[in-house]
């Protein structure tokens, strides 16, 4: 008889990193999965793409990996419970395997086509992408025990408006991959105090409080430039408080590693896709694909 075997932990993880493997189910297609970029549109979109100076916000962006839809469509609810109560349209006839109306109440599902396995002690956390809201739609999250769980999951967004048309591009993400190591967060002891209870604190703080007022006060006398950027002081971003004192550690971007293809796909029978309304052109391709190509 075999040796029986258990999962790696995070202690046996290479210097390297830890196993994150995704192992395909026979679906006669895949899903994409990639490492999250920092950039959004939106942030692009503001004057001068201000809110790509949030440091928070773009390593927020990066940290997980995203699930990419593989076919345009659009989907209207029409407010009623029943599975049927989704009204689906796709881009040039085209089906998607994967996307359906499971449960009902206006909730759009993707079946994920892969069984995932993190080390001992992880759960894998499936959310919408960070920082990408989308008008009428509003992304579900579970939280999976991904180190011996033998069931797949789905990934569900809930309609949020009935009768306004939603739509999903070809390339969007629509799920984000966070690995969490179990029970991390309940070792936390919460606790409130108040700032004088840590004067070395409260001096830091204070320091930093005069040093941004004056920064304001400065730049409204001053007036907005007449071309490129504002100014600001991207004390966080640097790593660094206002009096100098560097962070023992900062991050300013993530490397998440890309899943590498160990296995070529088997190429199996094509697959049906679930009976949806008729279809429509809904318009041109989206361009998503770009930030997933550029270097991040």
């Amino acid at each position: 008889m075999p040796e029986p075997t258990t999962e790696p932990t995070a202690a046996d993880c290479a210097p390297g990193g830890c196993p994150f493997t995704a192992y395909r189910l026979g679906y006669s297609a895949d899903l994409s999965i990639v490492p999250a970029s920092g950039d959004r549109d939106w942030m692009e979109a503001t004057k001068n793409g201000w809110a790509n100076r949030c440091l928070p916000l773009r390593v927020a962006n990066q940290a997980g990996w995203l699930v990419l839809n593989d076919c345009e469509f659009e989907a209207t609810w029409t407010g009623q419970p029943q599975l049927d109560s989704i009204r689906f349209k796709f881009r040039d006839g085209k089906k998607s395997i994967f996307v359906s109306s499971m449960f009902g109440y206006g909730i759009i599902t993707w079946e994920i086509p892969y069984l995932f396995r993190t080390p001992s002690g992880y759960n894998l956390l499936a959310r919408g992408p960070a920082n990408l809201p989308k008008d009428g739609a509003y992304p579900l999250e579970g939280l999976i025990e991904t180190d011996w769980s033998v069931a797949s999951f789905t990934m569900n967004w809930m309609l949020t408006r009935p009768s306004h048309t939603v739509k999903f591009a070809k390339d969007e993400p629509i799920c984000m991959l966070v690995p969490q190591k179990r029970s991390e967060l309940e070792i936390f002891e919460p606790e409130i105090r108040n700032i004088e209870s840590d004067p070395d604190l409260q001096t830091r703080f204070r320091q930093w409080m005069e040093s941004r007022n004056k920064f304001v006060a400065e730049q409204k006398q001053k007036g907005p430039p007449e071309k490129g950027a504002s100014p600001w002081q991207g004390h966080y971003t640097r790593g660094t408080t206002p009096t100098g004192e560097a962070a023992r550690e900062h991050q300013v971007k993530l490397k998440l590693r890309s899943f590498i293809e160990r296995e070529p796909r088997i190429e199996r029978a094509p697959q049906t896709a679930a009976p949806q309304s008729a279809d429509k052109s809904v318009g041109a391709p989206s361009g998503w694909k770009r930030f997933f190509t550029r270097p991040r």
